[in-house]
C-alpha cells in the first residue's frame, strides 16, 4: 500500500488536472449546442443578428475546445502513469470505453470542427448547419461516454472479477449502470446552464456598455430564457440524483455533503468546521429545522440529519470536500435559479435591459455556472473516497510506485502550465468581448459554397469581338 503523502499528492494531481479540464467542457458542450441553435435560426429566418451571434460565439467556443482536449488528453495518459494499479484492475472496463469515446466523438468533432471554424462562405448553409450538428452531437457523446465510466466507478454492474481484473459480463449493464441514468442528463444540463448563463453575462456586459444593443438583448433573452427553463429541471434531476443512486448505493457520500457527526441536528448545515479525526464539527451554522425538508422532503421540522459516525472512520469521505462542493453546487444552482426568476419579472414589467442594477448583477454571476459544475463533480469524486471503483477497489491500492519527489515535481509543473493557460484562455475571452460582434451581417449575405459566376458571359463576348 503507498503512502498518505504519494496518494495524497496524486489526487491533488489529478484533481487539479480534472478543475482545469472541466472549465472548458462546462462551457464548450452547452456552446455547441447553442451554435446549433443560433445557426438554425438563421437559416429559417435568414435574420442577420442570428448570423453575428453565430459568428461571435464560434470564436468563443474554438478556444475552450481546443483547450478542453489538451486537458482531456493529460488526464489520460495521468490514469496510467500516476494510477498504474487502477489503470491494470479497470483497464479490461474503462479502456474499450475510451476507447469508443475516441472513435464515435473525437474524431467526429475532429472531421467537421474545421468546416464549422472555416467553412462559413465556402460551403453551403446546409453543409455548414449539418457540420455544426455533428460538432455538437460529437460533444454530447464525448460526455455521454465520458459519464458512463465515471458512473461505473460509482455504480460498478455487468462485471466479474478475475486475477484483480475486473472484466464485462454484460455491457449493456456496465455502460448504462444505475448512476449513469440520472448522472448523464444531471450532467448535460450543467453544461447548458453554464453556456446559457455566460451567454447571458455577455449580453449584459453589452447592454452595460450601450454597445451592439441589438446583440446584447437578444444574447442575455437567450440566455436567461433557456437558464430560466433548465434549472427546475436540473433541480429536480439533482435531487433525484441524490435520492435514488447516492442515498442507494453511496450513503456515506450523502452523509458527508450534509456535515453531521451526530444525530440530533434538525438543521440544514451552512457553514461547518469539521474535526474528522475527532469526528465532531468545531462550528457549525445552521437553518432551524430545515433537514426534514432538504434532505427527507418534508415538512415536519423533526427529522434529524444522518449522521457520519454511523460508518467506520476507514469508510468516510472528507468532509471538507464533500460538504463545500456540494454547497457551491447548490447556493450556485439556486442562485442562478433566483436571478432568473427577477429576469422574468423585469421582462414582464419590460425593464430587463434597461434596470442597471438587475444587468450588474447577471454580470457579476457569470462563474456560477462553471463554478457549479466544478463543485458537483468535487461532490462526486471526494464522496466517493476511500473507494475508486465503489466497494471494489480502494484508492491506496490504486496509484503507481512513484517517488514524492516525482509527484511533487509534476504536479508543481502542471499547475505552473495550467494557471499560464487559464490565463492566456481568460485574456483571449476578454480580448473578443472587449473587440465585440463584428458589424451586422447585410440582408443579401448568403453564405454558398460557390457564387453564380458572372465572369464567363463576359469572356465569350470579348472572344466573340
Amino acid at each position: 500500500m503507498a503512502s498518505t503523502g504519494l496518494i495524497d499528492l496524486s489526487r491533488w494531481q489529478f484533481a487539479t488536472t480534472a478543475a482545469f479540464h472541466m472549465t472548458f467542457p462546462a462551457l464548450s458542450v452547452g456552446l455547441a449546442i447553442f451554435l446549433v441553435i443560433l445557426y438554425a435560426s438563421y437559416c429559417r429566418t435568414n435574420n442577420p443578428l442570428y448570423l453575428q451571434m453565430f459568428r461571435f460565439w464560434r470564436k468563443i467556443f474554438a478556444v475552450g475546445f481546443a483547450l478542453g482536449i489538451v486537458a482531456g488528453i493529460v488526464l489520460t495518459f495521468e490514469l496510467g502513469l500516476n494510477w498504474g494499479q487502477y489503470a491494470r484492475a479497470v483497464g479490461p472496463i474503462l479502456g474499450p470505453i475510451i476507447c469508443l469515446e475516441a472513435l464515435t466523438a473525437f474524431f467526429l468533432e475532429a472531421g467537421f470542427i474545421g468546416i464549422l471554424l472555416y467553412g462559413e462562405g465556402r460551403v453551403s448553409r446546409k453543409v455548414t448547419m449539418v457540420s455544426t450538428c455533428l460538432v455538437a452531437l460529437g460533444a454530447l457523446l464525448s460526455t455521454a461516454w465520458i459519464l458512463s465510466a465515471n458512473s461505473w466507478m460509482q455504480t460498478p454492474a455487468g462485471f466479474k472479477e478475475v486475477n484483480g481484473q475486473f472484466q464485462p459480463t454484460s455491457w449493456y449493464h456496465v455502460i448504462f449502470n444505475p448512476a449513469f441514468d440520472w448522472r448523464f442528463p444531471h450532467m448535460v444540463l450543467a453544461v447548458l446552464i453554464s453556456a446559457s448563463w455566460f451567454v447571458a453575462a455577455n449580453g449584459a456586459y453589452y447592454l452595460l456598455k450601450h454597445r451592439a444593443l441589438p446583440f446584447g438583448r437578444k444574447t442575455m433573452s437567450i440566455g436567461l430564457l433557456s437558464a430560466a427553463l433548465l434549472l427546475p429541471v436540473q433541480l429536480y434531476v439533482g435531487d433525484s440524483l441524490a435520492t435514488y443512486v447516492s442515498a442507494v448505493y453511496q450513503p456515506a457520500k450523502v452523509t458527508a455533503a450534509e456535515g453531521n457527526f451526530t444525530s440530533d441536528n434538525t438543521g440544514w448545515n451552512l457553514i461547518v468546521i469539521p474535526n474528522q479525526p475527532k469526528q465532531r464539527n468545531e462550528f457549525r451554522l445552521s437553518i432551524p429545522h430545515a433537514a426534514s425538508v432538504f434532505i427527507y422532503h418534508n415538512f415536519s421540522g423533526t427529522t434529524p440529519a444522518p449522521s457520519l459516525t454511523a460508518f467506520p472512520k476507514s469508510q468516510q469521505p472528507s468532509v471538507w470536500a464533500t460538504f463545500y462542493g456540494f454547497r457551491v453546487m447548490v447556493i450556485g444552482a439556486w442562485g442562478m435559479f433566483t436571478v432568473a426568476f427577477i429576469g422574468l419579472i423585469m421582462r414582464m414589467r419590460r425593464r430587463l435591459y434597461t434596470e442597471r442594477w438587475y444587468l450588474r448583477l447577471v454580470l457579476w454571476t457569470l462563474p456560477f455556472g462553471v463554478f457549479a459544475t466544478i463543485g458537483g463533480w468535487v461532490v462526486s469524486e471526494a464522496g466517493r473516497q476511500p473507494w475508486l471503483v465503489n466497494g471494489q477497489l480502494l484508492t491506496a491500492n490504486s496509484v503507481s510506485s512513484l517517488s514524492t519527489g516525482e509527484v511533487i515535481a509534476s504536479l508543481a509543473a502542471f499547475w505552473v502550465i495550467y494557471i499560464g493557460l487559464f490565463t492566456a484562455w481568460v485574456r483571449q475571452v476578454i480580448r473578443e468581448v472587449r473587440r465585440g460582434p463584428e458589424e451586422l451581417p447585410s440582408l443579401d449575405e448568403t453564405p454558398t459554397a460557390s457564387p453564380p459566376p458572372q465572369s464567363a458571359p463576359a469572356l465569350v463576348t470579348a472572344g466573340s469581338r
